[in-house]
């Protein structure tokens, strides 16, 4: 029954989408308003924890002034999950959390050019150092996180609509195994890349080859978590001269050293 309730909570939770009209109307009159994301806020409300997995939603992106549709969907996971902490990075902060905890795959870092690929990178090794959830910056739960992750389960992964795994949620214990599997596979991906795609190189093609044999505990995002309900690419990446990575790798390879397709001609 709770899967009901999940699923038509999803529905619901959809109509976010007449907020764009709105948002896009107050950008018309204030192209210049943003809003600021905390980099740590404490959980809203105290409570028992009981999971394996700890209680922190994990978010990165470009900058942390961003727009009321992108703000509105950080308040929005806020209000979800109270009773769990936020911890937020750009890149200057993953850079010196990895210089930190994770010195041996800094070169790795480093020679990736993408803002979103390097993301995929981090996101694993945070998880993997301290737990909890990850959450793309447009990304929102259908249902608390304390009820959609299983109080008994050291990690959960995340079908997408095309049913193949996503790194766009996921969640797991800090020291996890199969989270070092999949930062190592990147690791040699980017040394030594066969494909230019971000999604092979390091995003949720490693996901799928690596996690998808295994009998680990897999959730339909029509339960579990939604993207682009409150924002969408406009308002996500207003501020980025490159935009969405989708397309800045058709001109910039992913690792430093790649050198791309030539483009090809019109007619």
């Amino acid at each position: 029954m709770t899967v009901v309730f999940r699923y038509l909570a999803g529905r619901i939770i959809k109509l976010g989408n007449l907020l764009k009209g709105p948002f896009y109307v107050l950008h018309w009159i204030a192209p210049n308003l943003r809003f600021s994301i905390p980099h740590r806020a404490a959980p809203l409300v105290r409570g028992r924890s009981g999971h394996k997995i700890p209680k922190i939603i994990w978010q990165t992106n470009y900058t942390d002034r961003v727009t009321l549709a992108v703000y509105v969907n950080y308040l929005f996971n806020r209000m979800m999950s109270p009773t769990y902490e936020y911890r937020f990075m750009l890149d200057d902060g993953r850079v010196a959390f990895i210089k930190e905890n994770y010195p041996q795959y800094l070169a790795t870092y480093e020679k990736i050019q993408l803002g979103a690929a390097r993301a995929d990178l981090w996101r694993l090794l945070a998880i993997h150092k301290f737990g909890g959830a990850y959450m793309d910056i447009d990304a929102h739960t259908v249902w608390p996180l304390g009820y959609i992750i299983p109080k008994d389960v050291a990690e959960l992964y995340m079908i997408d609509r095309n049913n193949r795994l996503t790194n766009c949620f996921f969640a797991s214990v800090a020291g996890n195994p199969n989270l070092q599997t999949l930062i190592e596979r990147i690791a040699q991906n980017v040394e030594n890349p066969q494909t230019i795609r971000v999604h092979e190189i390091t995003g949720p093609g490693v996901f799928e080859k690596i996690l998808r044999p295994l009998p680990l505990p897999f959730v339909s995002y029509r339960i579990t978590c939604f993207q682009g309900t409150f924002t969408n690419q406009f308002f996500q990446y207003v501020d980025h001269p490159q935009g969405k990575y989708t397309l800045t790798q058709r001109t910039i390879g992913v690792v430093k050293g790649i050198e791309l397709p030539p483009a090809k001609k019109d007619g």
